[in-house]
C-alpha cells in the first residue's frame, strides 16, 4: 500500500508514445495499490507462442520504477533501474497479465521492489526483483 495519492492518469500520460505504451502497459490502482496491466498479443509472444520473458521484464521494470517514483518527489528525484532478477514460473499465450509491487527496501539511495506478474485469474507467470537507484536532480 502507498500512503499518498497515486495519479495513474498522469503516469499513463507520461508513458504515452514510449516503449511502455508500445507494449500496451497501463497503470491502474486498487485500494491504494499501484498495479499495471499488459495485453498478451502476438507482438508480446516468443516464437513458440508464449509470452516473451523480455516483455515480462519490461512490465516488471516499468511498474517497479513507477512504484519508486510514487514514493518520491519527482521534481527532486529520478529513478533508474540498476538490477533485475526474474523467475518465469508460468506461461500465457493470450489475455492480460497484471503486475503488483511489494517494497522490500526503501532507502535514500536505493529501493528494492518485488514484482509479481500473474494472469487475470491470479496464476503466477513471473516473479521479479528490481533494484532502483534514486538520483537527486541537479
Amino acid at each position: 500500500m502507498i500512503d499518498k495519492h497515486i495519479d495513474t492518469h498522469r503516469m499513463n500520460k507520461i508513458c504515452k508514445n514510449s516503449f511502455v505504451s508500445h507494449l500496451g502497459i497501463l497503470f491502474f490502482s486498487e485500494k491504494d495499490e499501484l498495479m499495471a496491466k499488459m495485453p498478451v498479443s502476438p507482438n508480446h509472444l516468443q516464437p513458440f507462442g508464449i509470452l516473451h520473458g523480455g516483455a515480462s521484464l519490461a512490465l516488471a521494470e516499468t511498474i517497479g520504477s513507477a512504484y519508486s517514483l510514487v514514493l518520491l518527489d519527482d521534481d527532486k528525484y529520478s529513478v533508474v533501474g540498476m538490477n533485475m532478477q526474474a523467475n518465469h514460473v508460468g506461461s500465457i499465450s493470450e489475455g492480460f497479465v497484471i503486475a503488483r509491487c511489494k517494497p522490500i527496501h526503501i532507502g535514500k539511495k536505493t529501493h528494492v521492489i518485488d514484482i509479481e506478474i500473474a494472469d487475470e485469474s491470479g496464476r503466477k507467470i513471473s516473479l521479479c526483483r528490481l533494484t532502483n537507484m534514486i538520483i537527486e536532480k541537479g
